[in-house]
């Protein structure tokens, strides 16, 4: 019994950790602006083209500038912790890496499994989201999708008969497109990446820069039409939608000078989002009530009820390019974890391989891609997203712990990040979290307990008798 305790408590030394990461098999290419650019890729998203809209109209009104704010918070004070786990330990992984070389095997292994289902499950619900702009866009050209094919079987509109859907096939194909970009090899794909990052932020801005004309300062009364009590349900909803540098950070083997510009590139891209977020909900609830608001395709349905229809046009297409770039930072930063895991042994080795001239985890990224796609085909959104939150709300309070814990324990470490109020930031962001995650719905409780039941199942049988560590420590065995 003490032996199975060691091996779950033992912890990979940072040393170790920086003399492993330079033959990883993966390649250093991407910088500051690159970074900046995919984390940004992940933040701004479906929470902006679709979620604004969904908890505008049915959990907190106007009043969804509130549940921004609130999750941008709680988000920011994990960020930080981030920001120094980034400059310290510039390795793949992010959270798993983290809590595995500061709280243990197991702590780091129950992360990294959980962050496999939470970051593919995020990329159904984008691709998701995606479709019902796609969509609204056949629509503005009065084109209609076959029903097998418009939808998740169980998501019929009113006047649409039970059964028609058979499957989303916009979403699941996109899943797989993605896999296939990132299967290009870290360059190219960060390429595509940054394009699309400038095109979405460009549509967020011709959002706010028009809109702000056609805001009637009656359609934000009441401001709070749920009460306080659903702007803070809204929070704990949107709140995937204020995390994707941490997938971002899962890249860090694949960084230019990563302790220098990882730090940097989390801060950069979680502010900037966040000013973006602010502007655009308090336009898209100025523009329409938030009860018309169109809960699947808010803002070009907003500019089409004005009667700005071409806007509303390039919205769209806007969505659905831009919106790409989140799956696109989430399904990679599943792929790193993986990897990761695979690479310490907790995961067959088998899967760690790279491509020998694309130097990119080809095995996992095409299962990542196939799984993703049959959420994204056969589920509706809202249990899709219930997969979600509640395993990077955990990963947030490892990593503020952790960091904690690491600047007592290791004081000496060369730190190119220090986060600030130091230990009160890393304590507001685990409080913010636990928070966050009493606002959840028991739904998404169960669905974590039989993955983290899973999980248990495979650590025990395979992962803590095949870690590298357990080799190292018993070479006979």
């Amino acid at each position: 019994m003490a032996s199975v305790l060691d091996g779950m408590l033992r912890r990979k030394p940072i040393e170790q950790i920086d003399d492993e990461a330079a033959p990883s098999g993966l390649t250093r290419t991407l910088g500051l602006w690159q970074l900046t650019a995919i984390g940004i890729g992940g933040i701004i998203g479906a929470g902006i083209f679709s979620l604004a809209g969904a908890v505008a109209n049915e959990k907190a009104g106007p009043a969804v500038l509130i549940s921004f704010l609130v999750a941008g918070v709680a988000s920011a004070a994990a960020a930080f912790s981030y920001a120094e786990f980034a400059g310290l330990i510039p390795r793949a992984g992010s959270a798993y890496t983290y809590g595995y070389a500061v709280l243990g095997e197991f702590t780091g292994w129950a992360i990294g499994w959980d962050l496999l289902l939470e970051y593919t499950a995020i990329v159904a619900v984008v691709a998701i989201g995606i479709s019902g702009y796609f969509n609204d866009l056949l629509g503005f050209m009065h084109v209609d999708l076959p029903l097998w094919m418009s939808g998740a079987p169980g998501t019929e509109p009113k006047g649409v008969a039970d059964g028609s859907y058979k499957v989303n096939l916009f979403a699941a194909l996109l899943c797989l497109l993605i896999a296939w970009v990132l299967n290009l090899g870290m360059r190219n794909a960060a390429r595509f990446e940054t394009a699309l990052v400038y095109l979405k932020v460009g549509i967020v801005l011709l959002v706010i820069v028009v809109g702000v004309f056609k805001i009637k300062s009656g359609n934000y009364s009441p401001f709070a039409p749920f009460g306080l009590s659903g702007a803070f349900t809204g929070a704990a909803t949107v709140f995937f939608a204020v995390f994707g540098y941490d997938a971002m950070s899962t890249a860090a083997e694949e960084s230019r000078e990563a302790r220098k510009h990882m730090p940097k590139a989390i801060i950069y891209s979680l502010a900037i989002s966040m000013v973006l977020y602010v502007l655009a909900c308090l336009v898209l609830t100025g523009m329409v009530d938030y009860r018309d608001i169109n809960p699947n395709a808010a803002f070009s349905s907003a500019f089409k009820s004005v009667g700005l229809n071409t806007v509303g046009i390039i919205i769209a297409v806007g969505a659905i390019l831009g919106v790409l770039t989140v799956l696109f930072t989430f399904m990679m930063g599943a792929t790193r974890v993986w990897f990761s895991m695979s690479r310490d042994g907790l995961l067959p080795a088998w899967f760690a391989r790279t491509h020998p001239t694309r130097h990119v985890p080809t095995r996992i990224t095409w299962i990542l891609g196939a799984g993703s796609a049959l959420i994204a085909g056969f589920l509706p959104i809202a249990e899709a997203a219930e997969l979600t939150n509640i395993g990077i709300l955990l990963a947030f309070i490892v990593v503020c712990v952790a960091v904690i814990v690491l600047r007592y324990r290791r004081p000496d470490l060369p730190r190119e990040f220090r986060t600030p109020g130091m230990p009160v930031v890393p304590i507001v962001g685990v409080v913010f979290s636990i928070w966050l995650i009493t606002f959840l719905e028991w739904q998404t409780w169960v669905r974590f307990a039989v993955w983290f039941v899973l999980g248990c199942v495979v650590y025990f049988v395979y992962s803590r008798r095949h870690s590298a560590l357990e080799g190292r420590e018993n070479p006979k065995r």
